[in-house]
């Protein structure tokens, strides 16, 4: 039997190994975690805080300490059961191989979260890449009002386009006021077409022009916004099916991804929207915005490991290029060193 643990360890292993081979002198990657650990630095700050007001005086790592890292994890919005998790698999390595002494600690860690999230199946991609094979590929984004949404939506649209993609969004969230005129600013920002049929329209209507556009466009990747607010989960999983049965009048097995947005500022209120929203629908990615204006980064873990749903883009800030691909690796890195 493969022991999922040590498997995952050694893929962490293998990772830093290979980092450091790779793109050793590449700007934009240095550039890229530099943002990364800026927008971590609150989460990071307060959770080294505590561990280090947990460790003082003391010289081993026993049962007190493990108590205190498991209040800490919790507090910082990792989760209950994936605390547990964590904490079961420290006190493992502890017992295995004999370590006791606190400075050890933040390796074990940060080794153990990373090889927790490296079980979870989560997309490894390293760039804003999509399936040449699916043309046009279609995103469907869902997520509550004041989550970030439609702005995760423009900056991704950014972000492909810079990498050469023909991108057509579609603004079918049209119960929200200023929902469709901010997604039209976005796409007249970045360059790229919105289709739009104004404020109270039908949302399937969009989607099947959206979807229309792509297809006689030659587009590579159409990105519809949907509403963010609907009376009950039974009407959002009808306007959603409804949506998609529009879009496979053009692209049969589309849409090919259903992206749900959530702000990670809202800790453990995010985890609930995800569990709302991954009932409704056939959510098969997630994008966790607003990491950088909080100390609730760790929600990042207990989602991932919850819903063992991909965690494909963070947010770290306000800019475009904030908007970062979810990297297992660095973001541990980040979260958890000294």
């Amino acid at each position: 039997m493969i022991n999922l643990r040590n498997s995952g360890q050694a893929a962490f292993t293998r990772t830093i190994h290979n980092r450091k081979f790779m793109g050793l002198f590449d700007f934009f990657s240095k550039d890229k975690k530099e943002k990364l650990d800026k927008g971590l630095e609150k989460s990071k700050e307060s959770i080294f805080g505590k561990i280090s007001k947990a460790i003082i005086g003391k010289s081993k790592v026993d049962d007190e300490v493990l108590d205190d890292l498991e209040e800490i994890l919790i507090t910082s919005d990792v989760g209950v059961d994936t605390t547990i998790k964590i904490i079961e698999r420290i006190e493992s390595r502890v017992a295995r191989d004999k370590y006791t002494n606190v400075t050890e600690l933040d390796k074990i860690l940060r080794e153990e979260v990373a090889a927790l999230l490296s079980e979870n199946n989560s997309e490894n991609i390293s760039d804003f890449e999509v399936p040449q094979n699916k043309k046009p590929y279609v995103i469907l984004v869902v997520g509550v009002n004041g989550v970030g949404k439609t702005t995760t939506i423009g900056k991704l649209s950014a972000q492909f386009k810079k990498r050469g993609k023909k991108v057509i969004l579609g603004a079918a969230d049209t119960f929200r006021a200023a929902a469709v005129d901010q997604l039209i600013l976005w796409g007249e920002r970045v360059g790229v077409p919105v289709i739009s049929h104004g404020m109270n329209t039908d949302p399937a209507s969009v989607a099947f022009d959206a979807a229309k556009q792509g297809v006689e466009q030659d587009a590579d990747v159409v990105i519809i916004d949907t509403a963010g607010r609907l009376h009950n989960k039974v009407n959002l999983m009808n306007e959603l099916t409804k949506i998609k049965r529009v879009i496979q009048k053009f692209i049969p097995e589309a849409p090919h991804e259903v992206l749900l947005v959530l702000d990670g500022s809202t800790g453990q209120n995010a985890a609930i929207q995800a569990r709302e929203f991954t009932k409704a629908t056939d959510v098969s990615s997630l994008a966790i915005t607003k990491l950088d204006g909080t100390a609730k980064g760790g929600v990042v873990i207990g989602i991932s490991d919850e819903f063992k749903i991909p965690v494909k883009y963070i947010g770290v800030g306000e800019q475009v290029d904030d908007l970062q691909v979810f990297n297992k690796v660095e973001f541990v890195d980040s979260l958890f060193k000294k």
